[in-house]
């Protein structure tokens, strides 16, 4: 590990500069995000078409996000030694190229090989997008790793719609083909104009409760700490019930049948189904960066815990009155909104506790924990049919409720004891280091 100190120099960009290159982040992401929010959206159609089975064709799910994670840390090495460019561009390519072979896959191979491509150009997207907004944006961590993760949680909302209209009107392979090449070209496009920050940009001394290390650990030496371990089974608890919902909603919501009935709320009205897909979207891109920045003011773990203990009531609420279609629409509405934060607040909370020099890819360690958690959405299926939806649900209550407490009563004292352990032999090296 190396102690690295803050640099007194301005970087060479303008003070606008970095704040574009946020932008462009949102974008890519907002790109990929109906690779993960919109495929429910495909399963009960290509079931329809080919009879393969809920269970069957949620394995190219649970394999899209299995890849789209665990590779997150070779993509994010990539990224650290060579820059965002290239690593995008490539990004951009395999995710046209996925959902293409999903337009045309006639067999549950080709759906798998059309989920690992797109697990792949999702990753490198992902990954570089987040670990490039924590090199830029080290004083606001929790909001700008908020807003990126945002562009992948909101970025489906304004196209649910239009690619509902889509299979319903010209069918889903259409709508695989057409919103696969838009979305892989915005990406190659804005990749050209990426870029990681020419120097190390210097933190703010304010932090409040927010204590960062002056260490940059390398790789090995965060897979070597307790912490990281205890953070990546909390990641795993959360991640599995939200993915669970993510790609189970449309068929959750068949199989309480309500998925067509009719919601008004403040003067909108639409199938339950759609609206609640439409709500998710938005409350889970503004919770992003809402809950970003509230970590930034009174710390991530107490942010957590806030987070992960209204999941656990809104996923109980579904489980007694998801029947009822405007409790399933706003229920689902406010637990995506909470769900999301783990998508700004982990990567936060690693920049804080592991430095800043390898963030891309020591988040990129953590994001596989999302890959973890997706092996259980199968599963969910499985229980699903066995006992119903409300055995799935209380299960994600107790993984909501328990990741809450050990939020603020195990990773909040093993966070801080591991940052000053480790700085107090760094500042007494330095101080023996010292020239006379």
């Amino acid at each position: 590990m190396t102690s690295t100190q803050p640099s007194a120099q301005p970087t060479s960009e303008g003070p606008y500069f970095r704040w574009m290159q946020l932008a462009m982040g949102i974008v890519c992401m907002a790109m990929i995000a109906n690779l993960q929010y919109g495929w429910t959206l495909f399963v009960d159609p290509i079931d329809a078409k080919y009879h393969w089975g809920r269970a069957a064709i949620q394995l190219a799910f649970t394999l899209f996000v299995v890849t789209e994670t665990w590779l997150v840390p070779v993509e994010a090495w990539f990224v650290d030694k060579y820059g965002p460019r290239v690593v995008i561009m490539f990004g951009g390519v395999m995710i046209s190229i996925a959902w293409i072979l999903n337009s045309q896959a006639n067999s549950l191979v080709l759906l798998y090989i059309a989920a690992i491509f797109g697990g792949i150009g999702a990753g490198s997207v992902y990954g570089t997008c987040v670990g490039n907004a924590l090199k830029w944006f080290p004083d606001r961590r929790g909001l700008a790793a908020g807003a990126t993760a945002a562009g992948f949680g909101a970025g489906a909302a304004i196209t649910v719609v239009p690619i509902a209209n889509m299979i319903a009107t010209s069918g889903y392979q259409h709508a695989f083909l057409t919103f696969g090449i838009g979305q892989g070209v915005i990406v190659f496009i804005l990749a050209f104009f990426l870029r990681k920050p020419s120097q190390a940009m210097p933190a703010k001394k304010k932090q409040l409760n927010l204590p960062q290390t002056k260490i940059d650990f390398t790789p090995p030496q965060v897979l070597r700490s307790p912490i990281f371990w205890v953070m990546y089974l909390v990641f795993v608890m959360v991640a599995a019930g939200g993915l669970m919902a993510a790609a189970q909603i449309a068929p959750i919501a068949h199989d309480y049948k309500i998925a067509n009935e009719p919601v008004g709320l403040l003067g909108f009205q639409m199938a339950a189904l759609t609206f609640a897909i439409s709500l998710d979207r938005i409350f889970d891109g503004f919770g992003r960066p809402f809950f970003g920045w509230v970590s930034d003011q009174i710390g991530r773990e107490h942010t957590m815990f806030i987070a992960f203990g209204t999941g656990a009531l809104m996923l109980l609420t579904l489980s007694v009155y998801g029947h009822i279609p405007i409790v399933f629409v706003l229920a689902t509405a406010v637990y995506f909104g909470v769900f999301g934060e783990i998508y700004s607040l982990f990567p936060a909370t690693s920049g804080d506790t592991f430095g800043v020099k390898f963030a891309t890819t020591n988040n990129g360690m953590l994001y596989t924990a999302k890959g973890t958690a997706a092996l259980l959405v199968p599963l969910a299926s499985i229980l699903a049919s066995n006992f119903g939806w409300q055995a799935v649900f209380v299960v994600a209550v107790a993984l909501n409720a328990t990741a809450a407490l050990m939020a603020i009563f195990v990773i909040k004292p093993m966070r801080r004891a591991f940052i000053l352990g480790h700085e107090a032999p760094a500042d007494a090296h330095a101080r023996d280091v010292k020239p006379a």
